[in-house]
């Protein structure tokens, strides 16, 4: 690619689309087939962990990379080092479940006896996935989680894309920025395991609120501290222990509503919210550089979208709710 517009297709658009189509909402949803309703919490947290290790080694990785074999070097090795996972994925998800799901009766029965917390199974009745996303779709509890999401994709692909930005403004050198990536994503490891184990003790709802909520306070404390290289590693953890752990709550959610099913393309449709939120936080991001000088306006905006969701997430209901025919 030799223009800005090659650069938006190719890393943009298409890479992108590969991102998106082989995420969490496929991942969850393969897991959620094949185990128990009280392990599926559990896995997705496991699940997010194993992302967030992926961007702990990455990050500090790909800048070794430019800056011993250049940014194109760098871009070629990434794209073998995703290449040779292809094999491991199809291998461990072709296969159709041994024993999926048992009776989706018998297993929301007995899911409410035993943790009202846990994600329900399959929900009774035979339902086309048109008729489960129309269903979906009417139902306020989940807009409102998807509002919820849409501001973990602002402030999550805000962060990404100009944190290097930000530490360069505060007169940093480059490595602080991909070692506070870093820290993220370790301290993510932490949070998404937490966050799977909470899914089964704890409403979903109140665990994403604390999350929010703490996010729009940890924006605010970063905005009145000295801009030092310790002050972004603090900043860094205390970003990775909500970073991507909404993702095990949101769809516990999503499966407590509407069962397993179709629960990979329920919560991807969440998943698109969080994406259209990360356009905004990126892209409005970018502006506020190039009109303001700096993005203080966009901390500000950061702060008020999390106090939002953290109030928005509070009215979900999770109890199971009856399949329909549209």
């Amino acid at each position: 690619m030799h223009s800005g517009f090659g650069l938006i297709i190719s890393l943009g658009l298409v890479s992108a689309m590969g991102a998106g189509a082989g995420s969490f909402s496929v991942l969850i949803g393969a897991a959620a087939q094949r185990l128990p309703a009280d392990a599926r919490g559990a896995a997705s947290g496991v699940i997010n962990a194993g992302g967030s290790f992926g961007q702990f080694v990455f990050a500090p990785l790909s800048q070794r990379l430019i800056q011993t074999i250049g940014w194109m070097g760098a871009m070629w090795t990434l794209a073998a080092i995703t290449l040779a996972a292809l094999p491991l994925i199809a291998s461990l998800t072709r296969a159709r479940p041994a024993n999926p799901a048992s009776s989706p009766i018998t297993d929301n029965t007995n899911n409410a006896k035993n943790n009202n917390n846990a994600i329900a199974a399959n929900v009774p009745g035979p339902q086309t996935l048109k008729q489960a996303v129309s269903q979906a779709l009417r139902e306020p509890s989940y807009l409102l989680l998807h509002l919820g999401f849409f501001t973990c994709g602002f402030h999550i692909a805000f962060l990404v894309t100009h944190l290097p930005s930000e530490v360069n403004l505060c007169g940093l050198s480059a490595p602080v920025a991909s070692w506070s990536l870093a820290i993220i994503g370790l301290a993510n490891i932490v949070g998404s395991l937490l966050a799977g184990s909470w899914v089964n003790r704890y409403r979903s709802k109140y665990v994403l609120a604390l999350m929010y909520g703490s996010r729009a306070l940890l924006v605010g404390v970063y905005l009145l501290a000295p801009k030092t290289e310790l002050t972004f590693y603090l900043f860094a953890i205390g970003l990775g222990l909500t970073w991507l752990a909404t993702v095990p709550p949101t769809a516990a959610i999503v499966g407590k509503l509407f069962g397993i099913r179709y629960l990979a393309t329920l919560f991807g449709l969440t998943l698109l919210s969080h994406q259209i939120g990360g356009f905004l936080g990126a892209y409005l991001g970018g502006l506020a550089l190039s009109h303001f000088g700096d993005y203080q306006w966009m901390w500000y905006a950061d702060m008020a979208l999390a106090l939002l969701a953290a109030i928005i997430n509070l009215p979900i209901r999770e109890a199971p709710i009856v399949a329909i025919k549209a």
